[in-house]
C-alpha cells in the first residue's frame, strides 16, 4: 500500500504535512516529502486528503478476557471490586469464554488503532488463539496467585507455562510472546515470587506485575515485609533484574521512583482504570522527571469499560496537570509517546511502535475531517486534546489491514459480540 500525501506524525513524534508512506510486506518501506520513485511497486493507493497518521496504538497493560464483566462491578473500590465480585465472576469462565472475549476486545481494540496489548489473565492459549485470529499481537502471561503459600510447582500455572513456551512463543510470525506474571504482593507470596522469576529467567521472559495500586496496598505491604513498599519489596525479590512492566504505581515514594528508573521498570499508567476505581492519580510527571520509562494502558473493561487508547492519552496528559497545578507537566509527545514506541518496548518489541523506514507497518490513520480537529493549528495537540478513537478509519498491525472503515476483515464481530453477551449472561446465572 502507498499513502499519498498524508499528514504523518513522524518518529520523532512531530507533524509532517503531505509525505508519502509506503508499505511492502510486515514493513514501512518508505517516508518522504515526495513519492517514491517507483509507486507502481505498492499497487494500493491510498488517498491521504483529510487525514492523518500515526503509529497505532500499544496497550501495556489490559486483560482482554474482561470484556465479559463490562459493566458487571460497578462502584466499588479495588478491594471489595476484586475480591467481592471480579474473583468469584471469574472462577466460572470457560477457557472458550476466553477465546471469544478474547476476540471482542481484539475487535474493540483494531477499531481504536490498537495492534498489540500485554495480557494478564487465564486461559491464555485461547488468547493466543483470538489475537492470532483477528490479526493482533499479545504479549501473554498466566497469571500467578498463591495467596496460601503455594508452590509454584503444586499450581496449574507450571505446566502451563510450559506448554504455552512450547506451543505459543513466536507464534504468527512473532506476533505472540509470552511473559509470566504475578498478579501482586497480596495475592503472592516471597517463595512463589522467586520460584515464577526463576523460571523467567531460565527462559529469557519479560515479567509483568500489578504494584502500589492503592494505599492500602502499599500500607499493607509495609506491614507484612517490614516497612517495604511493594517497589522495594519485589525490587529485593530480583524481579526487576528482569525487563519488567509495572502496572499502575499509583502510590510510590520519590524513592520507589528512583528504583523503578534505575532498574528500568517500564510503569504501565492506566489512568482511566485509577479514576473509576477511586484509587488515585499516579505522579506521572515526576515519573517522567526521573527517568521511568512510562507507557500507557486500558487495564480490564470492569475497571475501564473500553479499549479506547486515546481516551487514556488524554488522561495521561491532563490529570498531571490538575495534580501538580502545573500546565506544563506531559507535553502531548510525551503522551503519544507513552501510548505507542515505550508501549512496544515495553513488550520487547523493538523494531515497532514508530513510524519509520524499516519499522513493523504498525499504523493507524485517522479522519481529521470532524469539526473536533478544525482549525489544524497544531495537529499533535489537537490528537491528543481533542481526537477520539472513533477517528480511526483504517488500521495496520505487519501491514496487515484489521480495521477499516466500519469493517473488520479478521473478524466475525457480530457473532463476538452475541457469544460474550451469551457467555456472560450465563455466569451470572451460575453466581
Amino acid at each position: 500500500m502507498l499513502f499519498e500525501r498524508i499528514g504523518i506524525i513522524d518518529e520523532n513524534f512531530a507533524f509532517r504535512k503531505d509525505y508519502w508512506v509506503g508499505v511492502t510486506g510486515d514493513r514501512i518501506d518508505y517516508v518522504g516529502p515526495c513519492p517514491p520513485k517507483d509507486p507502481e511497486r505498492y499497487g494500493q493507493r491510498y488517498d491521504g486528503a483529510g487525514k492523518l497518521m500515526i503509529p497505532a496504538f500499544y496497550d501495556a497493560h489490559a486483560h482482554a478476557p474482561m470484556t465479559l464483566l463490562r459493566g458487571y462491578a460497578e462502584n466499588l473500590p479495588l478491594q471489595s471490586w476484586l475480591f467481592d465480585r471480579v474473583f468469584p465472576f471469574e472462577a466460572k469462565i470457560t477457557a472458550e469464554d476466553c477465546y471469544w472475549a478474547t476476540l471482542l476486545a481484539c475487535a474493540e481494540m483494531a477499531r481504536y488503532g490498537v495492534v498489540s496489548f500485554s495480557d494478564m489473565y487465564y486461559h491464555m492459549q485461547e488468547g493466543a488463539r483470538a489475537a492470532l485470529d483477528a490479526g493482533l499481537k499479545m504479549n501473554l502471561s498466566d497469571t500467578l496467585i498463591a495467596g496460601n503459600g503455594e508452590s509454584l510447582f503444586d499450581l496449574p500455572l507450571s505446566t502451563q507455562n510450559d506448554r504455552l513456551l512450547e506451543r505459543w512463543q513466536g507464534a504468527g510470525d512473532g506476533r505472540i510472546v509470552v511473559d509470566c506474571n504475578v498478579h501482586a504482593e497480596y495475592t503472592s507470596h516471597p517463595g512463589a515470587v522467586r520460584q515464577i522469576i526463576d523460571f523467567a529467567r531460565e527462559h529469557g521472559l519479560r515479567m509483568q506485575v500489578h504494584m502500589s495500586e492503592t494505599r492500602l496496598e502499599v500500607e499493607e505491604c509495609r506491614q507484612r515485609h517490614d516497612g517495604l513498599s511493594p517497589v522495594q519489596y519485589f525490587d529485593e525479590l530480583g524481579m526487576f533484574e528482569l525487563p519488567t512492566t509495572a502496572a499502575h504505581c499509583v502510590w510510590v515514594t520519590d524513592e520507589d521512583m528512583d528504583i523503578l528508573a534505575r532498574k528500568g521498570v517500564f510503569v504501565a499508567a492506566n489512568p482511566a482504570s485509577n479514576l473509576k476505581l477511586g484509587s488515585g492519580i499516579a505522579p506521572y510527571g515526576a515519573m517522567l522527571e526521573r527517568g521511568v520509562r512510562l507507557c500507557l494502558g486500558t487495564d480490564g473493561m470492569a475497571s475501564n469499560n473500553n479499549h479506547d487508547m486515546m481516551q487514556d492519552m488524554y488522561l495521561l496528559a491532563l490529570l498531571p496537570k490538575g495534580a501538580t497545578h502545573n500546565p506544563a507537566v506531559i507535553t502531548p509527545a510525551e503522551a503519544l509517546r507513552a501510548a505507542t514506541r515505550t508501549g512496544a518496548l515495553s513488550q520487547g518489541r523493538d523494531d515497532c511502535g514508530c513510524l519509520a523506514p524499516g519499522a513493523k507497518a504498525d499504523l493507524a490513520v485517522l479522519d481529521v475531517t470532524g469539526p473536533s480537529w478544525a482549525p489544524f493549528t497544531d495537529p499533535l495537540v489537537n490528537l491528543v486534546y481533542s481526537g477520539h478513537g472513533s477517528d480511526v478509519c483504517l488500521t495496520l498491525c505487519d501491514g496487515r489491514v484489521v480495521y477499516r472503515d466500519g469493517e473488520w476483515p479478521t473478524i466475525d464481530v457480530e457473532r463476538a459480540k452475541e457469544e460474550v453477551a451469551s457467555r456472560t449472561a450465563r455466569i451470572v446465572a451460575e453466581l
